[in-house]
């Protein structure tokens, strides 16, 4: 019988071989190393049962999202059915229901406020980028300067969700930004990498874009429960309101589907031209073709 590291090493070597996105890895990884220490067994010797007891007990524990919990099963599935090879009765261990509830989105006053209150030029730019291409955190952390494209006036995206390559916008504030950065901190890496990390040996890690938001947010005062994410979808929310019809804005965040990017729709605000059909009913309708009138 295995061990729970040779078990988890294996879990690591499966999750590479399948191309997920490094954070993704991570994430997986360290959720199965919680559950594994949580239920103190061999994993070859537990099962759905197993499984089931965990989740309740992070149901009825600290306050999580349904979303961490069932990253948690994609990731315990995961584990047992592609590490273990179990075939696993997924009606045993379904994924909890998400409240849809409406995102926060930033206003346009509230995004300018936000970049002026970067702590440097490096956040800046990348809070800049974030925004201005509409881009995941961890595309943003993949970017190399050879990806920054100043004659086209586009972003490369190579390799994002699910291994998908694509353009998206370059708006020459965000390249004025990125040059002025590129002055200051004049990066160099052998593989590129647009963004690195303080010590310079390789790109920089998502938690450092994180941190680069929630600073900016704290010292512009901003009080909406925001983070990276919200300026992806800042894009593609002030994108409809401009009038940009909404396949354009599904090509430019890479969505495979239409309903990932109509969900963006739910955030649009209303234009003050909009009437309520009410307010057009005739004012002087006949009476006599009212409710209750002589035939």
């Amino acid at each position: 019988m295995q061990t729970n590291e040779q078990v988890l090493d294996r879990m690591a070597d499966d999750l590479r071989l399948r191309g997920l996105a490094s954070r993704t890895q991570s994430e997986y990884l360290r959720y199965a190393r919680l559950f594994l220490k949580w239920a103190a067994q061999p994993a070859e010797a537990m099962g759905e049962e197993n499984i089931r007891d965990y989740l309740k007990h992070l149901i009825d524990g600290k306050p999580l999202s349904a979303s961490t919990i069932n990253l948690n099963n994609a990731a315990l599935r995961f584990l047992f059915a592609v590490t273990l090879n179990r075939n696993l009765n997924y009606r045993q261990i379904p994924r909890l229901k998400e409240n849809r509830s409406l995102s926060e989105i930033l206003t346009k006053n509230e995004i300018v406020k936000l970049i002026d209150h970067a702590s440097s030029l490096r956040d800046k730019a990348i809070l800049m980028t974030i925004y201005g291409a509409g881009l995941r955190v961890s595309e943003l952390c993949n970017l190399k300067v050879k990806d920054i494209d100043s004659v086209s006036m586009r972003v490369f995206i190579r390799c994002g969700k699910r291994g998908k390559d694509r353009y998206t916008l370059l708006s020459q504030a965000n390249l004025d930004a990125l040059r002025e950065y590129w002055r200051a901190y004049r990066p160099q890496h052998p593989d590129g990498w647009l963004f690195l990390n303080s010590g310079g040996s390789k790109n920089i890690h998502y938690r450092t874009a994180q941190h680069a938001f929630n600073s900016a947010a704290g010292s512009a005062g901003i009080s909406k429960h925001v983070t990276t994410h919200t300026l992806r979808a800042c894009f593609a929310t002030h994108l409809l309101e401009a009038g940009v019809d909404i396949f354009t804005i599904m090509r430019l965040l890479g969505h495979s589907r239409i309903q990932s990017t109509m969900a963006y729709l739910r955030s649009v605000k209303f234009s003050p031209t909009l009437t309520s059909p009410l307010d057009t009913l005739p004012k002087n309708a006949d009476a006599s073709q009212g409710v209750g009138a002589s035939a």
